[in-house]
């Protein structure tokens, strides 16, 4: 049915409220958000007043960020991610009492079929890198220990590369595993010292950016996922202290309790690094596991 001529005519004072109005007898709240997101753009426009061919770059932004999206690569996931969104979305979703451990994005490399090892045996399948020693312990806000606590790992080697970058270069699973807590909750494995990376910046995304001057690097990291019957899961970072840009992240991922300093030690004759981690898991609320 035509709306007729009663509608808001469409000027620039009325532009975001013409098309709000078409939404007005919906309670959906896809239609609120959607209604909400194209009011900020239309504000925007009428702050920057782009010319049409300013509006025209914009555009084709757009489109290169979907034609360099495919099942190997999201780049629509990288711009939410550089530009805070992702962090945001997480920090949202996930807020857990003071002195629980923080939630962090979990990235791209993620993998779900991580191997199980067993405990202090090493993840480092070719033993390239400094050598690391990870200790590490689950507890809830009591305190008290998280027994069978489930714990995945995944990080970058020495050279700031994940095993699924570099199929042809790294073992499977190289820097990878499923470890589980003990009746203490604690837990142990070695590794290498990972390096921190500069997020891909050969697409659309990562070329706007670096155009702009921001920074696209990531500090030095390990990545975990801690799984407990009746717990909510934990997926986040620990940084490693040591690394000079740790205010530049990226994914905006570090937070204060999530950085440790990695500590000299001897392994066995030779130099290497030491990590320890204690992570404070949430019961989870009826109908919520993370």
């Amino acid at each position: 049915m035509s709306r007729g001529v009663d509608a808001l005519i469409f000027s620039e004072a009325t532009s975001a409220d013409a098309f709000a109005a078409r939404f007005a007898a919906s309670d959906e709240s896809t239609a609120r958000l959607l209604s909400a997101v194209v009011c900020h753009m239309h504000d925007l426009i009428k702050e920057f007043r782009p010319s049409q061919d300013q509006w025209r770059k914009v555009i084709d932004f757009l489109t290169d960020v979907g034609h360099a999206s495919d099942e190997r690569r999201q780049e629509w996931v990288l711009l939410s991610d550089l530009t805070g969104a992702s962090a945001l979305v997480e920090e949202i979703n996930s807020r857990r009492p003071k002195g629980a451990t923080p939630n962090t994005i979990r990235g791209p490399f993620f993998r779900t079929d991580a191997p199980e090892r067993k405990r202090d045996s090493s993840i480092s399948l070719d033993g390239v890198g400094e050598p690391l020693l990870v200790a590490g312990r689950v507890v809830d806000l009591d305190g008290e220990p998280v027994a069978g606590a489930e714990i995945i790992t995944w990080q970058a080697n020495a050279q700031g590369y994940y095993e699924n970058q570099q199929p042809d270069l790294q073992p499977e699973f190289n820097l990878r595993g499923l470890f589980q807590a003990d009746a203490a909750g604690r837990f142990g494995y070695r590794s290498v010292r990972p390096a921190g990376y500069s997020v891909p910046h050969d697409g659309p995304v990562g070329r706007l950016l670096a155009d702009a001057g921001y920074p696209l690097h990531r500090p030095a990291h390990l990545h975990f996922q801690i799984r407990a019957a009746g717990f909510e899961t934990i997926t986040t970072h620990i940084y490693d202290g040591g690394d000079p840009r740790l205010g530049e992240d990226a994914l905006f991922g570090v937070r204060p309790e999530l950085v440790r300093p990695f500590e000299p030690v001897e392994l066995e004759g030779q130099a290497a690094w030491r990590v320890t981690i204690e992570f404070v898991m949430v019961r989870a609320k009826p109908g919520r596991t993370r």
